[in-house]
């Protein structure tokens, strides 16, 4: 949540005023994440203080923006812990501001826990399970933007900045995944709208209870395996050796199971999955690290991480039986 757009103060009053939601007290810049430009929005009406988020897209075009919002309305109104994006008279939740689409969204309360217990990775898992559940019945469909496709358009981006041992793991796993991608088993996993970047740092907490998920917007239709697998990969290993920690990574695990069972198809592709999603984050944070853009209070993430995740994974597989 890189500030690329400056906004004054003036221009997100008058943006508030469309919205009616009263005058705006305070408005401060946020530096977590790389990809949108992020404001912490404190409004006063009635005597009544609340708290939101303005967001200001910079790669998201206005045709993309609906499924992410309506996405994430659909998921407020089913009761889950997620944003629900402020509408004006009108009903429109996709707004504009210094050119580019913006939204404003409530701010909910807690905060991150970036050393998990397996209660939180318990309360964690659940809510997984739970949205996607709850997205069963969205009636509109969108792309993983950083899926596939998207791995097979980048890796050629990113090799020049790759030692030798680097560029044959990307190439090799990216054939490994593009190998999966075609195989039967993967055909038979369930799907549907997924978060597709549920990290640590995107879930709120308040003691051991989970009190909000948000950043949707890498959101798209997926295997929901996938969803799990970027999860198990954040909240369930060693940050330093990427070797899975057994109690969180049961706990996370098992909770969703109670909520839904995974199949047998998604029992033999887990580990396939956790490969995948570390690929996917591998690739995205060497692009964001070698082709950095310009914004004001920028955090780039270490790319080394994922590679150090992804090699692990592939190493020493996490397996799980399937049932009879």
């Amino acid at each position: 949540m890189a500030v690329y757009t400056e906004v004054s103060f003036s221009q997100a009053q008058a943006l508030l005023h469309s919205l009616a939601l009263g005058e705006l007290q305070a408005l401060e810049g946020s530096s977590g994440g790389i990809e949108n430009t992020n404001y912490f929005v404190t409004a006063e009406q009635g005597g009544a203080v609340t708290h939101y988020v303005l967001t200001l897209f910079e790669r998201l075009s206005f045709e993309q923006l609906p499924f992410y919002l309506n996405l994430m309305r659909h998921l407020a109104q089913r009761a889950l812990p997620v944003p629900h994006p402020v509408a004006n008279a009108k009903g429109q939740i996709l707004h504009k501001l210094q050119g580019k689409p913006a939204a404003v969204v409530n701010r909910l309360s807690g905060k991150s826990q970036l050393l998990p217990t397996p209660a939180h990775c318990a309360a964690l898992g659940a809510t997984l399970a739970q949205l996607h559940l709850a997205a069963r019945d969205f009636n509109e469909s969108q792309p993983h933007l950083r899926g596939l496709d998207w791995w097979n358009a980048t890796v050629p981006v990113v090799l020049p900045f790759l030692d030798s041992a680097q560029s044959a793991l990307i190439r090799s796993e990216l054939a490994y995944q593009n190998h999966v991608a075609q195989s039967s088993s993967y055909a038979a996993l369930p799907r549907g709208p997924i978060h597709a970047d549920l990290f640590r740092d995107n879930a709120l907490f308040v003691g051991e209870q989970l009190t909000g998920v948000f950043d949707f917007y890498f959101a798209g239709v997926d295997t929901w395996l996938f969803d799990l697998a970027v999860c198990l990969n954040d909240w369930a290993m060693d940050p330093q050796t990427a070797v899975p920690d057994a109690a969180r990574f049961t706990a996370l695990l098992q909770s969703y199971g109670r909520m839904r069972a995974l199949t047998d198809a998604e029992r033999r592709l887990l580990p396939a999955m956790l490969r995948a999603a570390a690929l996917r984050f591998w690739i995205s944070r060497l692009w964001d690290f070698h082709l950095p853009r310009d914004a004001s209070l920028l955090k780039a993430h270490d790319p080394s991480q994922f590679e150090r995740v992804l090699r692990e994974r592939v190493a020493h597989p996490v397996t799980l039986a399937c049932s009879e």
